[in-house]
């Protein structure tokens, strides 16, 4: 992957696969998996603090987040702003941190602060009144260069959700993201991409209806460029942890749960020591014997 190629410019040549990393050694594997983009999903950064999708954690500590990603891998990113950590003033300076922190697009949802996960959630979620969101969309993309993708989410459902992503294309979003409650059909979405005239984003999240129905041809078909996958290496790390945490505390060998698990040579490979011990050679005193 060339990574000089933005977001924006990956997205124009067709559909798009972001995996859900959360730090280093998640983005540095996706990258040597060869996925082309990265998604700092807002579920994993928080379930990486031990925290619910809530909107607990700080802005703080997301870009904090998005910069140890940024370090690990040079594919082109996008980071879930959540609902830019206040109102269109705050929702400023949080796009204009993340774009200096070398995200190639952002995703902000319209509901209102703290957020709550819909699909950890029962009932429809609070949203802000059109006029407000629109307003942090506008700010947002006043804040940002012109090669950052503007994202606007909306939780909202059926024809409320379109028409307000027809608002937020008209207040400068470059895509719109209905969430995997927003429409119940892929002709909805259907209805959707011809009523906004940009490209959309889904998530195809574990155990929902859009991870089982939306095939790369459907995506097509629905004009969807960026896919996310934001929880599927999450819940697979989470339930290989939790699995080899409880065959140790059961009084299992070591060994034994060891060797169910990749090799110490390949970790050791696949972390970096090699160039590591490569640049030691090129650029430190060589040893001399005593």
């Amino acid at each position: 992957m060339d990574s000089a190629v933005t977001l924006r410019e990956l997205t124009e040549r067709g559909l798009v696969y972001a995996p859900g990393v959360w730090d280093g050694l998640t983005a540095r594997l996706a990258e040597q998996a060869g996925f082309d983009a990265l998604c700092a999903s807002g579920f994993a950064v928080s379930a990486a603090l031990g925290l619910p999708d809530a909107e607990l954690y700080t802005m703080s500590e997301n870009l904090g987040a998005v910069r140890v990603i940024r370090e690990a891998s040079t594919l082109p990113l996008v980071a879930d702003i959540d609902t830019g950590y206040g109102n269109a003033v705050n929702a400023a300076r949080t796009a204009t941190a993340f774009a200096a922190a070398g995200v190639g697009g952002v995703f902000m949802e319209d509901q209102v602060s703290p957020k709550a996960c819909p699909i950890c959630v029962g009932d429809p979620v609070d949203l802000v009144d059109v006029p407000t969101a629109v307003g942090k969309i506008r700010a947002v993309r006043d804040a940002m260069p012109d090669d950052v993708l503007l994202i606007a989410r909306t939780d909202a459902r059926g024809d409320e959700a379109i028409s307000r992503a027809e608002a937020y294309v008209a207040a400068g979003a470059d895509m719109i993201m209905p969430v995997t409650k927003t429409f119940d059909s892929i002709e909805d979405w259907e209805r959707c991409h011809a009523a906004v005239g940009v490209p959309l984003m889904a998530t195809l999240t574990a155990s929902t209806w859009t991870e089982r129905e939306f095939t790369p041809d459907v995506l097509r078909q629905i004009g969807v460029r960026l896919a996310l996958l934001p929880t599927q290496v999450l819940m697979a790390v989470t339930g290989a942890a939790r699995q080899a945490l409880r065959r140790l505390a059961s009084g299992e060998p070591p060994a034994e749960v060891s060797a169910d698990a990749l090799p110490h040579h390949d970790f050791v490979d696949l972390i970096g020591f090699p160039e590591v011990e490569q640049m030691q050679r090129k650029y430190l005193p060589a040893r001399t014997e005593a």
